[in-house]
Formats: structure tokens, C-alpha cells, sequence
């Protein structure tokens, strides 16, 4: 995976996770009443313990079980270092063992994420707000919006796969705290210290451009820092990034739409095929985008064919090479064109 510093998010979900989903949390952010003077806020996760050393338990891991009370304290919290949330139910086997294992791998992160556990049956509210249909249910939070990350079970280089890239999301997002170890000379429960590096001036002028909704000053500034470095990936990745959020920008509901119905019309309709396949990726159906070029690009031959192949390259970048949807997408694509 590529450096978190430089890569902006997408609307909607140009990749799995995004800050633009439909889900509103402002029902839930109900302020209980503020600690005294010096308190750690109600519900902060304590700070971990300094790192083991040999004959010493390990630390404990950043976790906190989510409560009507201290939810808003976490969306707060979010703006310094990504919240993850575990939705769990008594009901469900398999929900201990997803808050076990994420209480691990949040731990291994040394800070730079925290756990919540919430039980949807002591807190319903919560599970209706992420639309959750099922548990376990795994989602973030990051500068106080939702980010979707995975339903059910997973295995642990899954969960580290998404967490990396939750981190990437964040960090893009201004998001890069890290909480502290509680130590003498170290930040106390529950604050978060900065750990930015600066970013290098084309990338922060992109970041800028992006902060103020100006994608083309953003691209452009991606293409100059590719010109001085074209070994530069996250460049590569911020344009590609940023060029979906413009296309996207221009479209209103009614493009949209009428969008879909000639793509459906007329299947090999490429700017049709290819503007429905930003739709997909940018909306979180990624193997559907994906799969609707890769389709198109069997079909067709000449220079179509081509400006689909080079479209779908850039969503690859969009979506993440360490995807399996990619890995997948690509297996596919060399079986039409080979």
C-alpha cells in the first residue's frame, strides 16, 4: 500500500471506505453532561500501557464499549485518530470473536486507532444510524462520518487490509493523532499527538484544492509532481483519485439517470459504460464497475478499447492495487485480452 499522506477521498466510495455515505449520525449526538476540570472525557479509552517488557503483561488494547453517553466524546475523538466500532449482539456466535480479534489488531496499531464495542441491543439506535442488517458488523469513524468497512466475519490480513486503508482515508482527511502512552512527558487518556510529517508542496497544494472542492487544481497539481516524479505512486493515485471526483462533480441526480438508462440501452456505448462504471465504483459497487469495463473491453476492439483499458487502470488506482476486487478485475481483464 501506498503512503496514507497524500491520497484523497473519494465521494461517495471510490473505494470501500469513504467520508460522503448516507449515513447520519446527528441523532445520535446527544452531549452528556461535561466532566469537571481536568477529567478524561466520559467514555475516552484509557491510554495503553508503555510496551511490555520481557517478563511484563502487554499493554491493553484502545478499546471502549460505546454507550448513549459517550458516543458523541468518540465522534469528537474521531477527529484526532479514527474510531473503529464493532456492532455486536449476545444473539450473535460470531460477534465475541470479531470484538477479541479487532481489540488485537487495533492494539498492534500502537495508537493510532481505537475500538469501540457497542452492543446493538443495549444501544439500538446506533445500529439503525449505520444501517446495520447484520451482525458482527465492523464500521469507522473518521472526523465524525461513517465509513463502511465489513459485515460478518473476516480474516486478520483482511481486517489489516481495510485498517491500513482506513488510515490512508484518515490521514488524507487531516486525521493522523496518535493517542498517548500515558507515560511521563507523554499526552494523558484519551488526547492524541500529531505525528505529520509535511507533505511535499505539490501534494499539499492538491490537499488544499481538494479541502476547497476544486478538483481541477488538485489533478493538476498531481500532474506536475508526476512530471518532476513519475515513479511518484501517490501522485499516480491522488490524480486518479481526484479526476473520479470531477467527473462525478458535474453530474446531477437527473444525469445520473438518464446515465444508467443508456448504458442500459446501449451496451457498448462507451462514454455511457464508462460513466456508469464511475457511479458503481464511486457508490461502493466496485466489483460491478469494474466488471462493466473489463465486459465492455471484451466486446470491442480499436481505440474504445483502449480508452476503456486506460480507465480502468485508473480506478484500479482509485480502488487500491492491494484490493482483491482489483486482483480479481485484472485476472479477468487479461483473459479478454489475451
Amino acid at each position: 500500500m501506498t503512503s496514507p499522506a497524500s491520497r484523497p477521498v473519494p465521494p461517495a466510495a471510490a473505494n470501500p471506505l469513504n467520508l460522503r455515505g448516507a449515513v447520519d449520525l446527528s441523532s445520535l449526538r446527544q452531549r452528556p453532561p461535561s466532566p469537571p476540570a481536568g477529567a478524561p472525557a466520559a467514555g475516552a479509552p484509557a491510554a495503553p500501557a508503555p510496551a511490555a517488557q520481557d517478563g511484563e503483561q502487554p499493554a491493553q488494547p484502545l478499546r471502549v464499549d460505546v454507550t448513549e453517553a459517550n458516543f458523541q466524546d468518540l465522534v469528537e475523538l474521531s477527529a484526532q485518530v479514527p474510531v473503529v466500532i464493532a456492532l455486536w449482539a449476545s444473539y450473535s456466535p460470531g460477534s465475541g470473536q470479531l470484538v477479541d480479534a479487532l481489540s488485537q489488531i487495533v492494539d498492534s496499531y500502537a495508537g493510532r486507532l481505537v475500538l469501540g464495542a457497542a452492543d446493538i441491543e443495549a444501544f439500538p439506535q446506533l445500529a439503525q444510524a449505520f444501517q446495520v442488517q447484520a451482525v458482527p458488523t465492523a464500521v469507522a469513524v473518521v472526523k465524525g462520518q461513517p465509513v463502511p468497512l465489513f459485515q460478518g466475519g473476516a480474516e486478520e490480513q483482511q481486517i489489516r487490509s481495510l485498517l491500513d486503508e482506513l488510515l490512508k482515508v484518515a490521514a488524507a482527511n487531516g486525521v493522523t493523532g496518535r493517542i498517548g502512552a500515558g507515560g511521563p512527558g507523554t499526552a494523558g487518556a484519551g488526547t492524541a499527538e500529531a505525528e505529520t510529517a509535511p507533505l511535499p508542496p505539490l501534494h499539499q497544494k492538491a490537499f488544499d484544492a481538494i479541502e476547497s472542492g476544486d478538483y481541477a487544481t488538485a489533478a493538476a497539481a498531481y500532474r506536475q509532481a508526476l512530471l518532476e516524479m513519475p515513479a511518484d505512486a501517490e501522485a499516480k493515485a491522488g490524480l486518479a483519485q481526484v479526476e473520479l471526483m470531477g467527473r462525478l462533480q458535474a453530474l446531477s441526480a437527473a444525469d445520473t439517470e438518464a446515465l444508467r438508462h443508456l448504458a442500459a440501452e446501449e451496451p457498448d456505448n462507451l462514454e455511457a459504460q464508462l460513466g456508469v462504471a464511475d457511479l458503481d465504483v464511486a457508490g461502493g459497487h466496485v466489483e460491478d464497475g469494474l466488471g462493466r469495463i473489463v465486459a465492455f473491453i471484451g466486446r470491442n476492439f480499436g481505440p474504445e478499447r483502449e480508452t476503456a483499458r486506460v480507465r480502468l487502470l485508473e480506478l484500479f488506482d482509485v480502488v487500491g492495487a492491494a484490493d482483491d476486487r482489483v486482483a480479481k478485475a485484472r485476472q479477468n481483464l487479461a483473459r479478454v485480452l489475451f
